[in-house]
């Protein structure tokens, strides 16, 4: 049974969400187009049910504890994303012909998950079918996922005498979630203006390299918060500029990068990059791939790629969009040689940084896991000798090791029996393998059947909401929500 407290910061969270969606309805009713009332009918009705749910427990919740328990953090964080997406598939449902609530359901989760996979396509409608409000909308949806509404409303939480740190920790990526700051209102308020800022920095670039303003803001939002969302079929390609591209490929490793070193050369000038073990290893396996790729492109003799700078540009951009988890395109990457193709599929799992706003295992687990490797050698080899896992100057305990090895192996069995159930719907294994790895690493793009210039639309319904389960489980670190299966977080 769910608590009146737990309901009423739900309700709130949803009065939000049907606010944020007033700004689509005004862009669609400023190009004339007829979708405007639709949008809002959407923004209304979900403002309305937020309004229901929060007058009805707002004198019933107690609020003579400012501190939220654990569980009901958890709780919060994963019903409060479901109900979101379920919201935020009406401005689809309402506006677009025949456009199922599956599919609506599936772009609203793809968007708020910061995955980037569309159901939308030539089978299905068309991109550039989408009214100017809906296409904001879409984008939107990213920029409201990538540091998470959760967090969000922590800034405003402590107003209504409710702590929020228990949201924070369910909500921020990494073995264990760090405060920037001794105040978590505080933190959240740190974290949203350094997003705003490079959203808005990107926005003022983009437009001044030739995009329109409504592109600009739009791509702003997707690469920001490394999620994909184009308004063009083509993604990146559609604007056929080398410098749109490579001011994309800085932001998209910046929006890769823990927030928490941002904050630290911004607000304290403390340029602290080189010093973290997580960013090393981040700009290295960067480097390393981007080289990989592009030697191999370069010749291979099944390609018209050539060892050149366009080759190289390519071979970043892709290699960047994919270990940011951003799944951004400008070149069908399907139909490149198999090595380069098997090294794309090792980057559907790697992900970037923790604490920033990309997808997949993070870099620091696997940094981790490998340490605990050469960790179980030097055992093996001298059995008596004391002996600690670090990263930087932290010594990691056990307890993090330990969550960090289920949290690897779990993420491998979801990965695995998804797959399984993606053939037994007659994909093909290639696909199979990819959609699932794509899914639950909040990737977009796939290679067969669902690759960088296909979409997701020709899917059954079955796959489609398998996939929005796994989007689901690899946004909020899997634990988050898998644990509210448990008999034993349920008993009191």
């Amino acid at each position: 049974m769910l608590s009146n407290k737990v309901l009423n910061i739900l309700g709130l969270i949803l009065i939000l969400l049907g606010l944020s969606m007033i700004p689509s309805s005004i862009i669609s009713a400023i190009y004339n187009e007829s979708d405007y009332i639709n949008i809002f009918y959407a923004s209304l009705l979900t403002v309305s049910v937020g309004l229901f749910i929060y007058l009805t427990t707002y004198f019933y919740h107690s609020k003579k504890s400012k501190d939220l328990p654990l569980k009901d953090g958890f709780v919060i964080v994963s019903l409060g994303w479901i109900m979101m997406s379920i919201f935020s598939a009406f401005p689809y449902y309402f506006s677009i012909d025949n456009f199922s609530f599956i599919n609506s359901f599936f772009e609203s989760m793809s968007g708020l998950t910061t995955t980037g996979a569309s159901v939308l396509g030539n089978n299905t409608v068309p991109i550039e079918s989408l009214s100017h409000g809906l296409l904001f909308w879409r984008s939107f949806t990213h920029f409201i996922g990538g540091m998470g509404i959760i967090v969000f409303s922590i800034a405003i939480l402590p107003l209504l005498g409710i702590g929020g740190v228990q949201l924070f920790k369910a909500e921020v990526a990494g073995p264990s979630a760090d405060k920037i700051t001794p105040r978590i209102k505080q933190t959240a308020k740190l974290l949203w203006g350094i997003y705003i800022g490079f959203v808005s920095i990107l926005s003022i670039i983009l437009y001044f390299e030739g995009m329109t303003y409504f592109d600009a803001i739009c791509h702003s939002f997707a690469t920001v918060a490394t999620g994909g969302f184009s308004n063009h079929s083509d993604s990146i390609k559609y604007f056929n500029s080398g410098l749109i591209e490579w001011t994309i490929i800085i932001f998209m490793f910046i929006a890769g990068t823990n927030f928490s070193l941002h904050y630290m050369f911004i607000n304290k000038r403390k340029f602290d990059y080189m010093k973290n073990e997580e960013f090393r290893v981040y700009l290295y396996v960067f480097l390393i791939i981007t080289l990989s790729i592009f030697l191999n492109l370069s010749f291979s003799n099944i390609l018209s790629y050539d060892f050149n700078f366009d080759t190289l540009r390519h071979s970043t951009f892709t290699t960047i969009s994919l270990l940011s988890t951003t799944g951004f395109g400008t070149e069908n990457f399907n139909e490149w040689p198999e090595y380069s193709r098997m090294v794309i599929f090792l980057l559907f799992f790697l992900g970037a940084s923790a604490g920033s706003t990309t997808g997949g295992l993070k870099l620091i687990r696997t940094i981790l896991i490998f340490k605990y490797l050469f960790y179980e050698m030097k055992k093996l080899i001298h059995p008596n000798g004391v002996y600690n896992i670090q990263i930087g100057k932290k010594t990691i305990s056990d307890d993090i090791i330990k969550n960090t090895l289920g949290f690897y192996l779990f993420y491998i069995i979801i990965f695995i029996f998804s797959a399984l159930i993606f053939s037994f719907y007659n994909m093909d294994f290639i696909t199979s393998l990819t959609a699932s790895a794509s899914s639950i690493g909040n990737i977009g793009p796939g290679l067969g059947n669902i690759g960088p210039y296909e979409n997701w639309g020709h899917l059954s319904t079955v796959p489609k909401l398998l996939s929005c389960v796994c989007m689901l489980l690899g946004r909020l670190e899997i634990f988050t929500v898998m644990i509210l299966f448990s008999r034993l977080f349920w008993r009191h």
